[in-house]
């Protein structure tokens, strides 16, 4: 195997994915909350995975490397996914979505929820990615970090737009230009993931909470807010309202923001950092307000009157998790026409109604609609036009600044 120069990960960068494959958003569930992480050996293994040799340090991009296409004669797609991240009959063995795929096109979609989190799963498939070798899979998500990493490796191919009609058309304003793949060119959005403020209404007792600032500076919550330990999602919000944009901020903006979380940690204002382990403290009042994720107050909201949110006047950050066609894959024609297909309205519907992400797709509303009106109404599944300008994404980081954001990060959060 050909060997390039490492492209290494600090200790605080391998901190904050240990950390993350404990109880942060690698550890967010599909649904039901039960998307667990790697854990134990395999974190490890995963960890090695990314710092270990034979890996082109960013920038060295060679480009996407095609293969021969057997799509036309192989009626097959290879589609790797996380666990409970796509919807599911009452045996809970079919997938209905995929079934109407391979009805109407005749491809078969061989569908493995192989994906436990991203840098685990970076370690099964950069062996042969490393070598220029096919991985076996036509399709993966991955969220975005990776999937940016990945593009800069050049082990990503580009996507052929003639194959992706509804995809181009239908794709929200709000995720079609990505820093770290400028139109889409190699990526489209399965979900989107949303960072909002969750409250406890029984706990706040008649306290108002409208911003960070309110988690932050308020007296009357010292002891009861909690703020997550994935970095782009805390810092990200207090940038916003800091009146920054995270798209765009500076190390002295960062620093700014981590000066005014830790004035709130020393004054005893945060109870914790956490992962998804916030829903217990906020379901029992231990939380009356923290940063949180929208699929879990989704499911918290279906389970009890107390938990509701806000999107803060300043705004919100919003992640993704992303189809890619790894470099070699034997059905892109295929996979992208599978793609595509998700990117109707209808299928997109059927979808957004199981899994209550947040949807990717323009026009997807109406056919919610008619399956689950309190899914088509609900804003952190279907963003109306005003939630979504609030969107805002955390800039990509040169290796350089995410070591040393993750440092300070980690030395604020006690990590």
């Amino acid at each position: 195997m050909e060997q390039y120069e490492p492209d290494r990960l600090s200790p605080a960068q391998v901190a904050a994915m240990r950390r993350s494959f404990r109880n942060g958003r690698a550890a967010m569930t599909r649904r039901s909350l039960l998307r667990a992480s790697a854990g134990g050996a395999l974190a490890v293994g995963g960890l090695g995975a990314l710092t270990g040799c034979g890996i082109p340090a960013a920038g060295n991009t060679q480009g996407g490397v095609s293969a021969e296409d057997h799509s036309a004669d192989e009626k097959t797609v290879n589609f790797s996914n996380w666990t409970e991240y796509i919807d599911v009959d009452d045996s809970e063995k079919r997938h209905p979505t995929l079934d109407q795929f391979r009805q109407r096109t005749g491809i078969t979609v061989k569908y493995t929820e192989d994906i436990n989190d991203n840098v685990e799963f970076f370690g099964k498939i950069k062996p042969q990615l490393a070598a220029g070798q096919d991985t076996g899979r036509d399709i993966v998500v991955l969220t975005d970090w990776l999937a940016a990493r990945l593009i800069r490796l050049g082990w990503v191919q580009k996507l052929d737009a003639s194959n992706l009609p509804h995809a181009y058309t239908n794709l929200s304003a709000q995720f079609r230009d990505p820093d770290w793949d400028p139109g889409r060119a190699h990526s489209y959005v399965w979900q989107g993931i949303s960072t909002v403020i969750a409250y406890n209404k029984k706990a706040l007792d008649g306290v108002e909470v409208k911003s960070v600032s309110d988690l932050l500076d308020n007296a009357k919550l010292k002891g009861r807010v909690g703020f997550l330990s994935e970095m782009r999602d805390s810092i990200g919000m207090t940038l916003l309202d800091m009146g920054k944009d995270p798209a765009k901020f500076t190390a002295d903006d960062y620093d700014a923001a981590v000066a005014r979380i830790q004035k709130a940690v020393d004054k005893g204002q945060i109870r914790r950092f956490t992962g998804n382990d916030y829903t217990s403290d906020l379901t029992s009042g231990d939380f009356a307000a923290c940063i949180a994720w929208a699929g879990d107050v989704v499911q918290l909201k279906a389970d009890s009157p107390d938990i509701d949110f806000i999107i803060p006047d300043s705004g919100y950050m919003t992640s993704t998790d992303n189809f890619l066609i790894p470099n070699k894959a034997r059905h892109k024609t295929n996979a992208e026409r599978l793609i595509d297909f998700y990117y109707e309205p209808k299928p997109a519907a059927e979808l957004a109604a199981y899994i209550n992400y947040v949807s990717p797709v323009d026009g997807v509303k109406a056919e919610l609609e008619k399956l689950d009106p309190d899914a088509a109404n609900n804003p952190l599944i279907i963003p109306d036009k005003a939630m979504a300008a609030k969107s805002h994404a955390f800039r990509s980081l040169s290796s350089k600044e995410e070591t040393e954001f993750e440092e300070k990060f980690a030395k604020l959060t006690g990590a």
